[in-house]
């Protein structure tokens, strides 16, 4: 799959966990995942997909969702701020929507730290609302605010 910036979506395999988890250490210092979660999120196929995002030969985004149904969860969504507003994170994000919508899920979940008013619109644009407040749930104290897109035919609508 390719975005309008001519970004390539595709499947993320082990072979790419190095640069992402480079890429996870520079964008997320704080919170970032050790190396070895990356691994043992792709080994549990049946519950998770992790795509990245190349420009030039070059990861520039990756995300990630986790799928037990009745819910989706988005794990992870990251873009190199060099690459922000060319609709990469948009183009990861409505995949991992669609995959979620095709797996059947009825909502997708997922949380943003409360000082990241870039991410927190882009999940706004695509239908996300807050239902929640975690306080001080980061590592340095910053809140998350846990969000919803309903997947699901609801009545009436």
């Amino acid at each position: 799959m390719v975005n309008g910036a001519g970004v390539a979506i595709r499947q993320m395999t082990t072979a790419d966990i190095p640069a992402v988890w480079e890429l996870e250490r520079r964008l997320f210092p704080v919170d970032a995942w050790p190396e070895q979660m990356f691994y043992d999120e792709l080994s549990q196929t049946d519950t998770r997909l992790y795509w990245v995002a190349e420009s030039g030969g070059e990861i520039v985004g990756y995300c990630g969702m986790m799928c037990v149904l009745p819910l989706a969860d988005v794990q992870t969504i990251a873009v190199v701020p060099a690459c922000e507003g060319r609709g990469i994170g948009s183009a990861l994000l409505a995949g991992l929507i669609e995959e979620a919508r095709r797996r059947g899920a009825e909502d997708v979940l997922l949380e943003v730290r409360a000082d990241n008013p870039r991410a927190r619109d882009l999940y706004l644009r695509h239908g996300f609302e807050q239902i929640h407040v975690r306080r001080r749930y980061y590592r340095d104290g910053v809140d998350a605010l846990i969000m919803r897109k309903v997947l699901r035919d609801q009545p009436g609508a």
